[in-house]
């Protein structure tokens, strides 16, 4: 979609209804449905967290950024990201963190970026964390400096592919509480996106096809 022809729709994201719960089971393991209810999680006294789902241009097209983390141990080693880490006691409030997380690990100032709006926190059990997202957009094109003590790759998604239906995957994974067991996701080229960024990126995606099919 062009860039241009995108900004004309962000006062419709402003006001779009969030599926939340509805939008993230379309994209969540079966075992890990009951986890995402409100309930479950509140006497577990989940560590807070942020991430930035960023939109920006690139050859004049609309686009989104997403990163590979490094590998490391730890439950979330080589996964598919947004940009984005843990709230620090520093820091205003959760917007304040997805954008200076944002600024440390891709290199992108938050002067750069306006954020439009949250999208609705998601909790991830394996690591006990509670995560915040919100939406941004840099209206210029970036260049995107990575932190490589934390980020291996970024990868850069036309908005145009990301809400077509090709992208949508099943696939076979061991994962921290199950075994070879089907999971939701999306492949983006060659890697595969499923877990929490899978079940935001839901969401993000009915919000914008919602908003599109209203124009």
């Amino acid at each position: 979609m062009n860039f241009q022809d995108f900004q004309q729709y962000i006062p419709q994201i402003l006001e779009a209804p969030l599926p939340a719960f509805a939008s993230h089971i379309k994209m969540a393991p079966k075992e890990r449905i009951e986890s995402l209810k409100a309930f479950s999680y509140a006497d577990k006294n989940p560590r807070k967290a942020a991430v930035l789902m960023l939109l920006y241009p690139k050859q004049e097209q609309t686009h989104l950024v997403l990163i590979e983390r490094n590998s490391y141990e730890g439950v979330h080693s080589a996964q598919i990201a947004f940009p984005g880490g843990k709230f620090e006691k520093e820091d205003l409030e959760y917007e304040t963190t997805a954008l200076r997380e944002s600024e440390e690990e891709i290199g992108v100032s938050r002067e750069q970026i306006k954020v439009i709006r949250p999208f609705s926190p998601l909790y991830i059990p394996p690591s006990n964390f509670l995560v915040h997202p919100y939406l941004g957009i840099a209206k210029e094109t970036l260049n995107f400096v990575l932190e490589p003590k934390e980020v291996a790759s970024i990868i850069e998604l036309p908005l145009s592919d990301f809400l077509s239906d090709a992208l949508l995957h099943e696939t076979k994974l061991t994962t921290s509480y199950a075994t070879n067991i089907a999971i939701p996701a999306f492949k983006i080229k060659e890697h595969i996106v499923w877990g929490a960024t899978a079940m935001m990126l839901s969401e993000l995606k009915e919000v914008l096809r919602f908003v599109l099919k209203k124009s």
